[in-house]
């Protein structure tokens, strides 16, 4: 593995002290914040848009923050293994929070996005470094507890964060969404700061932050996300600014790698890449989030457009798989005890490969309870895949590179998740463009059926592009499976606790 003496001596003693319960709660009340804002807004647009204006820019809201997001976990993992947990996760809740508070006064929609991306600067530090000390606060045998709750909290807030966003909207003020984070995060700063106790550990004198490749990743992450976020939808993809945009990006890639590559403690190592265990599970996991877009974002249309439901009940369909998920990966160390984690992994994303491969093959039109029964079993065997994966990843190194091992694979699946809702709205948009001569996109045709103006033939070309990118999401899921079976070890190279 190339792990060194110290790195296995941090391992084999505890990462944090204090009050371990109070530090749980900080965590689970932290990763209620990040979870929280990925859907509470998305309900409350419409009185956003009539307040401030802006409707031709309001996907902003959501692309802004996820860019921040993404770009900064590799940033903040780093940082984290030089400076400590603590105040990597200090520094970025005051972040969030102060973002949150900056929301809730804007004036305009411009205004709103940038103090969106702010709150997405925060919120690297908040999925990352949680993820981080869930690892730092249990030994091996332990770890699925905590990850298990944070999982629920997550679940939780994934099914709540509509209909609080909803409420919030209609019967106080959409500023309220933003000003609802405030009490939540000040809560768990105060039990961070207060119960969280890092030990000495072995440090190197001048501790050098490798500024330049920080700015470079940045950049680079930055430019090409947002070719892929907009490309298609405020552009054409083999328009002028789409091809700028891309070759920038490109052209950041070559300037990261040799950034790095001179950089004594780099923000993105070579050894993350290096390592197969490492490289296998950041693959896997980017894998994910590419297939997670065909239900998160197409199986609503679906449900309200094909089989006629009201947005409520549409809702239901897609938020049990939050219900088994976390269910599955809490049981999910009973199976990767006896098999192992890649063996574990490649079960359960072998069995979503055949989930997702299923659905097409519904009847038309068909009743609820058939997608609603496909997403159930969805989320069962997403549980199995995902936990034992990072769980076992995170095991395999010391406290030193801790930080950086989980950066890694959550940024590789926020990447998956971005380029995937650029290829699935392509698939979509070309299913139907075939399927109806020509003419309009997935948006504008469920416009449509809204609004009771589109015959069944539209109806049925929605499903057809649906179906399409399930079976794209099939091939995602097979392709993580291939990765498992060729690229990572049979036993993952776990440092002793």
């Amino acid at each position: 593995m190339g792990s060194t003496g110290s790195a296995a001596r941090e391992a084999a003693r505890p990462a944090t002290t204090g009050r371990r319960g109070a530090v749980v709660a900080a965590l689970m009340l932290s990763m209620a914040l990040a979870a929280l804002d990925a859907t509470i807004v998305s309900t409350a647009v419409p009185q956003i848009v009539g307040d401030l204006g802006g409707f031709s820019v309001f996907s902003w809201l959501f692309s802004g923050y996820l860019l921040a997001v993404t770009v900064t976990l590799p940033v903040y993992g780093k940082l984290s293994d030089t400076f400590g947990r603590k105040p990597v996760l200090i520094a970025g809740s005051v972040v969030f929070l102060l973002g949150s508070l900056l929301c809730a006064v804007a004036w305009n929609m411009g205004a709103l996005i940038a103090f969106r991306v702010v709150q997405g600067l925060g919120g690297g530090a908040l999925q990352g470094t949680v993820q981080t000390l869930a690892a730092d606060l249990y030994p091996l045998k332990d770890r699925p507890k905590i990850q298990s709750k944070l999982s629920t909290v997550w679940a939780v807030s994934a099914v709540a964060g509509p209909g609080l966003g909803g409420v919030l909207a209609a019967y106080a003020d959409w500023r309220w969404i933003f000003l609802i984070n405030l009490p939540i995060g000040a809560v768990a700063l105060w039990l961070i700061a207060r119960h969280l106790h890092e030990p000495e550990r072995e440090t190197t004198p001048h501790a050098r932050v490798d500024w330049a490749g920080a700015l470079a990743v940045f950049a680079c992450g930055g430019v090409l996300l947002t070719a892929l976020v907009q490309g298609g939808v405020a552009w054409p993809w083999l328009s002028a600014p789409s091809l700028a945009l891309f070759g920038a990006g490109l052209a950041l890639v070559v300037v990261v790698v040799l950034v790095e590559r001179r950089a004594a403690e780099p923000i993105i190592p070579g050894w993350v890449w290096r390592r197969r265990t490492i490289a296998a599970v950041n693959l896997a996991l980017g894998a994910l989030g590419l297939l997670m877009v065909a239900p998160s974002v197409f199986l609503p249309t679906y449900a309200q457009s094909v089989l006629g439901l009201a947005p409520v009940a549409a809702g239901f369909v897609l938020s049990v798989w939050t219900l088994s998920w976390p269910v599955s990966a809490a049981l999910s160390q009973h199976v990767y005890r006896r098999i192992g984690f890649r063996n574990t992994a490649m079960l359960g994303i072998g069995t979503a490969a055949l989930i997702l491969f299923a659905f097409p093959f519904l009847p038309y039109p068909g009743q609820a309870w058939q997608p609603t029964l496909l997403m159930l079993l969805l989320g069962a065997a997403l549980g199995l895949f995902q936990l034992p994966l990072i769980v076992g990843v995170q095991s395999t190194v010391g406290w030193a590179e801790r930080g950086t091992t989980t950066a890694s694979v959550l940024f590789c699946r926020q990447t998956g998740q971005t380029i995937g809702a650029a290829v699935f709205g392509a698939v979509a948009n070309g299913v139907l463009a075939a399927r109806l001569g020509g003419a309009g996109d997935l948006d504008s045709v469920t416009r449509a059926l809204d609004a009771g103006t589109a015959p069944e033939a539209t109806r049925r070309a929605i499903a057809d592009a649906v179906h399409a990118v399930y079976l794209g999401a099939a091939g995602a899921a097979a392709l993580a499976f291939l990765v498992l079976l060729f690229l990572a070890p049979r036993k993952f190279p776990v440092l002793k606790d």
